[in-house]
């Protein structure tokens, strides 16, 4: 029997591409669907989704890809990640909370909602710390804050914004990386690859320019890193972490990560293993 495949997709990056490939040379039946063009009835299950075995997840947009992952797996369609992966990555407060409650070791974090309280949480943490969006990614709109100056004026800024993003104060102790940091990634529980991100910035992503080189997985990295997808409920996750004098530390997990600059890099065929993952999922459900 061939297993039908669908992607969830935006606009179609080199991953989607390098995926669909993988997809199509396996002899799976792949069918896209496009988050800006389908529409979902919650109450009526439409059969060009429910006759897929599995459905893969790459949206760009996090909450396009929340709400369509909450309608699918609600009409019985396995999805990688589920909904629950979604909603706890795409939170970067819901993140840091499971990792605490996993005992997975993590940058001390504080949550404010006031200018008030905030800067009473800054100053107890000591100068600098970062503040970052509960929501987002690339590395955008983080902010390191050096002093009590640059700390009311940040605070002051959220607030008039007045977004739901900026609703609460996600205040991180800062991290002295030296220049690096690492991401691996973990497929269905086992640890496949992963990279230092170094740069002369303070963030490391690669979205910001920083670059990959290989990072051999050790003992310690491989349980951190598994650790950590199993504190957020698995699946396909990149796990961002921390070379610390207390030791390595998890600082975030992705859900809907980038590979591009990883594959060669690290030599393992990331698109593949994905699609590995994927297609048992999809002939459990056949």
């Amino acid at each position: 029997m061939t297993i039908r495949v669908g992607m969830l997709q935006s606009r179609v990056r080199v991953e989607e591409k390098l995926l669909a490939e993988e997809l199509v040379a396996r002899g799976v039946e792949l069918v896209r669907f496009d988050d800006r063009e389908f529409t979902l009835d919650l109450a009526a299950p439409d059969p060009a989704f429910t006759s897929c075995n599995v459905i893969l997840e790459r949206c760009i947009n996090h909450l396009r890809a929340l709400y369509t992952l909450r309608v699918l797996n609600d009409w019985g369609i396995p999805t990688v990640n589920r909904y629950e992966v979604a909603e706890v990555c795409g939170d970067k407060m819901l993140t840091t909370s499971a990792l605490i409650r996993a005992g997975v070791p993590t940058p001390r974090t504080m949550i404010a909602y006031t200018e008030e309280s905030g800067i009473r949480a800054i100053e107890e943490m000591g100068y600098p710390v970062v503040l970052k969006p509960a929501v987002g990614s690339w590395g955008r709109l983080l902010s390191r804050v050096n002093d009590r100056d640059a700390a009311e004026a940040l605070l002051e800024h959220k607030l008039t914004l007045g977004s739901f993003h900026h609703g609460a104060f996600y205040i991180q102790e800062f991290i002295e990386k030296k220049g690096r940091d690492i991401r691996t990634f973990v497929v269905d529980g086992e640890t496949i690859c992963g990279i230092y991100r170094t740069s002369d910035h303070w963030i490391t992503n690669t979205a910001r320019g920083a670059k990959a080189s290989n990072c051999p997985i050790t003992p310690e990295l491989d349980d951190l890193s598994r650790r950590a997808a199993e504190a957020v409920g698995g699946g396909v996750v990149a796990i961002d972490l921390f070379e610390t004098d207390r030791g390595i530390m998890v600082n975030e997990v992705n859900y809907t990560m980038e590979f591009r600059n990883s594959i060669h890099t690290t030599g393992v065929n990331i698109p593949a293993r994905i699609v590995d993952y994927v297609i048992r999922l999809g002939e459990g459900n056949s």
